[in-house]
């Protein structure tokens, strides 16, 4: 018996805007067996910091929970043959309206990889100028951006019930044990 995994078939099962989903057929050795999988573009995310160390964050409404999180400004990377890099500096001038003169790779992550091929790549901003927002869509529209120091930041999401992964891999990238308990 091969120890080897394979695609054998890829069914797709939905098309939108931002996703597909499919239902793949796996082989390993002599058992077939099916997965759906959402596949992604992937998706860029940028950990602003100002000249006084504060974090750029927004409060965006999201469907899937009906509520409004904490957020920082990302975007799905929806140009073809885009650079990650300037797909990155285009999120950041449309959510929070700043252009940054130094960029840093924080890395990539699978956002969930039993179900989604979707990766996120997190930059960190720095050196910004602050122009005016251009948020596209409702939810941008209608989200609030705040301007939070690392203190005041952890105690905000410590409040809340569950917070977005993105934010928290970022936070830890860039300032260590950020959760931990004073």
């Amino acid at each position: 018996m091969s120890d080897s995994f394979h695609v054998e078939r890829a069914e797709p099962l939905l098309h939108s805007y931002v996703f597909d989903v499919e239902r793949r057929t796996i082989r390993h050795g002599g058992t077939a067996f099916e997965r759906d999988v959402v596949t992604h573009r992937g998706a860029v995310a940028i950990l602003a910091l100002d000249d006084q160390g504060n974090i750029g964050l927004m409060r965006q409404y999201r469907a899937p929970f009906d509520s409004f999180h904490w957020e920082i400004p990302a975007g799905t990377r929806d140009v073809i043959d885009e650079d990650p890099l300037e797909t990155a500096k285009r999120e950041l001038r449309e959510e929070l309206g700043c252009e940054a003169s130094q960029w840093s790779l924080l890395g990539r992550f699978m956002v969930s990889p039993g179900w989604t091929d979707q990766t996120m790549i997190i930059y960190e901003a720095r050196g910004l100028t602050q122009l005016e927002r251009e948020p596209e869509g409702p939810e941008e529209v209608a989200s609030s951006v705040h301007w939070l120091s690392p203190s005041a930041l952890r105690e905000t999401l410590r409040a809340e019930d569950a917070i977005d992964s993105t934010v928290a891999i970022a936070l830890n990238r860039v300032f260590g044990t950020f959760f931990d308990r004073d």
